[in-house]
C-alpha cells in the first residue's frame, strides 16, 4: 500500500501532472511524470495518482486494478525520484494483464517518464 503522504489527491495536481509533465506508455498503462527542482520544499518524496476509467471495466474491476496499482507503485518509491509527481493511467487491456506482467510494464513506463521528466527539468533550467 501507498502511505497518506505518498498519494495525489487534489485534482489540480493530477491537472498539473497531465498537462506539464511527460508521459511513457506500454501495452496496458500510461505514466505520465512531473519533476520539480530541489528548490520546491517537499519532503514526502515521489507522489502518485491513479486513473481508472470506465473503459477497464465494472466498478469491481476497476477498484481491483486501483488495488494493484497501488501496490506496484509502491515499488517506485525510490530516493532517486523523491522529485517527482506520477499519474499511472490504466487501458482497458491492464484488466487481462497478469500481476508480472502489469508490474514490469508499470515500472518500466514509471522509470521512462521519470528519465524525460529529470531531462526536461534540466532542459527548462539550463534555458531560463
Amino acid at each position: 500500500m501507498l502511505p497518506q503522504p505518498h498519494r495525489l489527491r487534489m485534482a489540480a495536481d493530477f491537472r498539473a501532472v497531465m498537462r506539464f509533465g511527460v508521459r511513457a506508455g506500454r501495452a496496458s498503462v500510461v505514466v505520465h511524470a512531473r519533476a520539480f527542482p530541489p528548490s520546491v520544499d517537499r519532503t514526502t518524496g515521489p507522489r502518485f495518482g491513479l486513473v481508472v476509467s470506465k473503459a477497464v471495466g465494472n466498478s469491481v474491476q476497476r477498484h481491483r486494478m486501483s488495488r494493484r496499482l497501488r501496490h506496484i507503485c509502491a515499488d517506485l518509491l525510490l530516493p532517486e525520484y523523491e522529485d517527482i509527481d506520477f499519474v499511472v493511467r490504466a487501458l482497458p487491456p491492464a484488466l487481462a494483464a497478469d500481476h508480472p506482467r502489469l508490474r514490469s510494464e508499470v515500472l518500466e513506463a514509471g522509470c521512462r517518464a521519470a528519465e524525460k521528466a529529470h531531462r526536461r527539468l534540466n532542459e527548462s533550467s539550463d534555458n531560463g
